[in-house]
């Protein structure tokens, strides 16, 4: 009989250990939850914007009127402070002259050499900046029928108002986070 006394004796002075054991390992699971969380939050953000006026009778591929460059120039002002956090990393243009001269002003201000990429394949592109560039800023200068599709390979979501030809002043500013879902703001710059 005493062995059972002494057995009895034992185990609630253990519990309290055993469940201070426990409940340390809970919260430091817990604890690492939340730095991986936190570790994963930072968001892409894709700016992405048509290029600017061009010329409209100067052949197959164009060069940008006097307004096209001032509008390259808002570009460049808007985005171009590298000093600043939040500043852009990577630039996009298709191979087209009026894409190049878009983005050659904000390139120039920040020092980086934009990217040549395909015009026609965004869903490889959208694949491309969000594997090279996670948790960054990336500028993509397309065209007016590559902008849309190009919004909706980042976010999923379908029919977006067709860019009209005229129309040069539409930004697309996507964020695609590592957790939950991209969504977009649309703005007239």
């Amino acid at each position: 009989m005493p062995t059972n006394y002494a057995r009895l004796q034992r185990r609630p002075f253990l519990t309290p250990i055993w469940l201070s054991v426990l409940g340390a390992m809970l919260i430091l699971s817990f604890l690492s939850l939340e730095a991986w969380i936190w570790a994963t939050a930072d968001s892409t953000i894709i700016i992405v914007v048509r290029h600017a006026e061009k010329a409209l009778d100067d052949g197959a591929d164009p060069p940008l009127t006097p307004a096209g460059v001032a509008r390259a120039e808002l570009l460049a002002r808007m985005f171009g402070d590298g000093a600043a956090t939040g500043h852009i990393d990577a630039i996009y243009v298709s191979p087209t002259l009026r894409n190049r001269m878009t983005a050659a002003p904000l390139a120039a201000r920040l020092g980086i050499a934009p990217v040549v990429a395909p015009a026609r394949d965004v869903r490889q592109l959208a694949r491309r900046v969000l594997r090279e560039h996670a948790g960054g800023r990336v500028l993509v200068v397309g065209h007016g029928d590559t902008v849309p599709d190009l919004v909706e390979s980042l976010t999923g979501t379908k029919r977006l108002p067709a860019i009209a030809d005229t129309d040069y002043g539409t930004m697309y500013i996507v964020t695609v986070p590592r957790i939950g879902r991209a969504d977009f703001l649309r703005l007239t710059y």
